[in-house]
């Protein structure tokens, strides 16, 4: 089982750490493509920072941003999970699972990444600012340079069993399962409900999503099929409603009333 994760935009920036070296991380299918989107955002926050403001999406209170950016090839790393931050990564709490789950998390997580591609917890990074939906300087959408090498890393990653897909819609763009592959994909959407409607709010999404990964890593489940994982969502305290098969794989429906049900 792979469960693919959604990048952070806010990340804890490592204080020490040997600096980056692409060919040492995770997946060297993509290193070609690191190098090419590092060497292109570097240099765009060195060489003109108020056009890197711009592209990055940053306002002018944020412009340390763009000098982190620029200084990429010699910031101190630190590993991915302890890197990224935010809801999701604070319901999961990598440091606190017990010490299976976190063997669990190893070869279990993954995160996608703008700039990366596709990490592990263990690989080391640097904090870095760029969004999915960003456009660079001589490479063009970000998406679309993942698009076109991200999907082997995946499907390596699977190791021919279940990918449970939590990426936002942003990274989604990255890669869409072919048809052989959709069958083993299960993507999650968390609705809460309240008032006998339901909608899709961000805090309970992604605070509910970590909660999730962070129950299957302790329990040790390795359900190989969307319907599989739905039955150990359920036993482990959850509301699912399964959904019918799509070329992009089966939509798990987790129904929550308060951001801690379930696990």
């Amino acid at each position: 089982m792979l469960i693919l994760l959604p990048p952070s935009e806010g990340k804890t920036a490592p204080r020490r750490g040997k600096p980056l070296e692409p060919a040492s991380l995770s997946s060297p299918v993509l290193t070609d493509t690191r190098t090419k989107l590092l060497a292109a955002l570097t240099t765009l926050c060195r060489d003109d920072p108020d056009e890197a403001a711009r592209v990055l999406g940053l306002g002018t209170t944020q412009l340390d941003l763009v000098q982190r950016n620029a200084d990429l090839a010699t910031a101190p790393t630190a590993r991915a999970d302890a890197v990224y931050t935010g809801v999701l990564y604070d319901s999961l709490d990598v440091a606190t699972l017990s010490s299976a789950a976190r063997r669990r998390a190893t070869t279990r997580l993954a995160v996608t990444s703008s700039l990366f591609g596709m990490v592990r917890p263990g690989d080391r990074i640097p904090a870095y600012r760029l969004s999915g939906d960003a456009t660079l300087p001589g490479v063009g959408p970000v998406a679309r340079a993942w698009r076109e090498v991200l999907g082997e890393a995946i499907t390596d990653g699977m190791r021919g069993g279940l990918l449970v897909d939590l990426r936002s819609s942003t990274y989604a763009a990255f890669w869409r399962p072919t048809k052989d592959v959709s069958r083993r994909v299960a993507t999650v959407r968390v609705l809460h409900e309240s008032g006998g409607r339901r909608t899709v709010v961000s805090h309970f999404n992604k605070a509910t999503k970590g909660r999730i990964v962070r129950a299957l890593l302790e329990d040790g489940a390795d359900p190989r099929t969307p319907a599989a994982l739905a039955e150990a969502l359920t036993r482990l305290g959850w509301t699912v409603e399964v959904g019918d098969p799509t070329p992009r794989g089966t939509q798990l429906d987790v129904v929550v009333t308060d951001v801690h049900a379930g696990g």
